[in-house]
């Protein structure tokens, strides 16, 4: 007698279950599915205690006909696909045919529809067995029923959480398709209150201002970027400043497919890297629009995973479409469409300072004296035009610049903005491969540690890329001979010791070129005005212009602001003025 059984339909399908229908949201997030599939304009969902006692979804698509309602709850039975080349381009959101007879299989099913034609039928279906099948009045479209899910597998109903926290992740699928659909109108209750009413628009960022928040679109620079095969990436990303401390808020579609990837995740996160405050995520709605060709959304049973074809082109494409639009994200400018891959970002005529801000802070003057705190004014305003971050007024404290612009009062903090440009500087010499390095008329030294000499003498290479040329004098001693040109004033042995206890820290010299821009951080830092080190009004005026030409200009290099803006209108609002 033989050990391998054949298992039944129910015992297969409530496997099958087990991958497709993991809470009342995976029900909800396939029925709406089918809704879509189907035309749609308009998805009613409604649940009961969480959606464990009942779920019913009504649309108003093309419906089904008497004879396919019985083949809808069948495995591996779909309108969608009829041959195994039609998984090499998959354009609707179902395809699988599996996601009716799994909830069939746990649940009491019962499905009404009409296709306009006829009057209508309804199907009744409780653990995968017939229950009913028969005539019934219905409006063209379908209406699904679920009800007492896990009835018959009661040690799955145990895993389920509280009604709470179910209804809440019902509502997470219901608003992750309204982004991915916006024309179409969805509505959510629960019991007899209203959870979500969506109408339908054809102004996405209507329906993310509804979703998100208006808060969100304020703090949000649209995206709109076009690559190779027709590829398009538009929709919304969050300024740096505007983060989360989870990483919650963050919707990725692909071809109106919500999915999670990690390599476009990835990508999302390099392009935020040098702007992004440590532990804080990024909120953004992004749509990625492809060839179905170029993915393969048959992965998984959810549908929540997807495989590009050719990977790197999708990540190279996002990467640089976010990361020059965050470069672009300053004072006074306003992001334009990316053409990607079809050359350097547009040109932008900086704003003329009559010195430079690297000829103006050099620290101490050559006769040892700080040069007049009003030697020279802030130009007038009907002098011109006054540029986005306005006239510097004075300097609060050592550590602030305050300056007026057309909005009223901007705040910026001088080591911070600082830090910004000079880091782009570097950045920009050492991926050019010129960077500019100054010998020192008199070469530093100092002890360290016999590891750390042994880390000079290892990756002098390495140190000399970044400018910095460092030797090793014995067992304990460097010498600091040259130094990147920008960063002439900084204190040369501060700066070696902290490159030298980083690379302490990555190892080899590969880590050490993957992590540069970190290191170029860490010398940018050294390099940038200090606290409670006294500006002249040129000095303040040349880092504001400075500031409105830098890329990535509103964030330091740890992703903390450079200034703020207090308008008029907040200041009559504080002092009660016209009331």
């Amino acid at each position: 007698m033989t050990r391998i059984r054949r298992l039944s339909a129910l015992v297969a399908n409530q496997i099958a279950a087990g991958e497709v229908v993991e809470r009342p949201a995976s029900i909800v997030k396939e029925l709406i599915e089918n809704s879509l599939d189907a035309g749609a304009r308009s998805v009613r969902v409604a649940i009961e205690q969480g959606g464990v006692k009942r779920i019913v979804v009504q649309d108003d698509g093309h419906g089904m006909s008497a004879e396919d309602l019985p083949l809808a709850v069948s495995r591996f039975a779909t309108s969608k696909i009829t041959e195994a080349q039609d998984l090499e381009r998959v354009a609707t959101m179902g395809f699988r045919g599996e996601a009716l007879a799994s909830i069939a299989s746990v649940a009491r099913l019962a499905i009404t529809a009409s296709t306009g034609s006829d009057a209508g039928a309804t199907l009744v279906v409780a653990g995968g067995e017939e229950v009913r099948n028969g005539p019934a009045p219905h409006p063209p479209g379908a209406t699904v029923e679920v009800s007492d899910l896990f009835y018959n597998t009661p040690v799955r109903r145990k895993f389920l959480k509280s009604d709470r926290t179910e209804a809440g992740h019902v509502s997470d699928v219901v608003r992750r398709l309204a982004l991915g659909h916006p024309t179409v109108a969805f509505e959510l209750k629960h019991g007899a209150r209203v959870i979500e009413r969506l109408p339908g628009t054809p102004d996405a960022g209507a329906r993310v201002a509804r979703v998100m928040g208006d808060e969100f679109l304020a703090q949000a620079v649209p995206v709109e970027a076009s690559g190779a095969g027709d590829a398009r990436l538009h929709g919304w990303v969050g300024l740096p400043t505007y983060t989360r401390a989870q990483a919650t808020g963050q919707f990725f579609f692909v071809n109106g497919r919500a999915v999670k990837d990690r390599l476009v995740g990835h990508a999302v996160r390099q392009a935020y890297r040098d702007v992004l405050f440590h532990g804080r995520h990024p909120v953004f709605v992004l749509f990625l629009e492809l060839d179905p060709a170029g993915i393969d959304v048959n992965v998984h049973p959810t549908k929540h995973e997807i495989r590009f074809r050719d990977g790197r082109r999708v990540h190279d494409f996002v990467f640089a479409s976010l990361n020059r639009l965050l470069r672009e994200a300053r004072p006074g400018v306003e992001p334009a469409p990316v053409q990607y891959g079809t050359g350097s970002a547009r040109e932008r005529p900086a704003l003329q300072t009559s010195m430079s801000l690297a000829e103006l802070i050099a620290g101490e003057r050559g006769d040892g004296a700080q040069g007049s705190r009003m030697e020279a004014p802030a130009p007038a305003a009907e002098e011109g035009d006054t540029p986005p971050l306005g006239y510097a007024l004075a300097q609060l404290h050592g550590a602030y610049v305050l300056s007026q612009n057309r909005e009223g009062l901007v705040v910026v903090d001088m080591h911070a903005a600082h830090e910004r440009i000079t880091y782009e500087k570097l950045k920009a010499d050492y991926q050019a491969g010129a960077m500019v390095a100054q010998r020192l008329l008199v070469p530093v030294s100092f002890d360290v540690t016999p590891r750390e000499a042994d880390l000079a003498e290892t990756h002098a290479d390495a140190l000399e890329t970044l400018g910095l040329v460092v030797e090793r004098q014995g067992p304990r001693s460097v010498v600091v001979r040259q130094v990147p040109s920008l960063l002439a004033n900084a204190d040369a042995e501060s700066l070696a010791r902290d490159l030298l206890s980083e690379f302490a820290e990555f190892g080899s010299s590969d880590a050490i070129r993957a992590r540069s821009e970190e290191l170029l951080a860490s010398m940018a830092c050294h390099g940038s005005v200090r606290a409670n080190r006294a500006m002249t009004v040129p000095e303040m005026n040349a880092l504001l212009r400075e500031m409105e030409t830098t890329p990535n200009g509103g964030q330091c290099n740890h992703g903390r602001p450079t200034f703020l803006v207090q308008s008029l209108a907040e200041f009559d609002r504080l002092f009660l003025r016209g009331r």
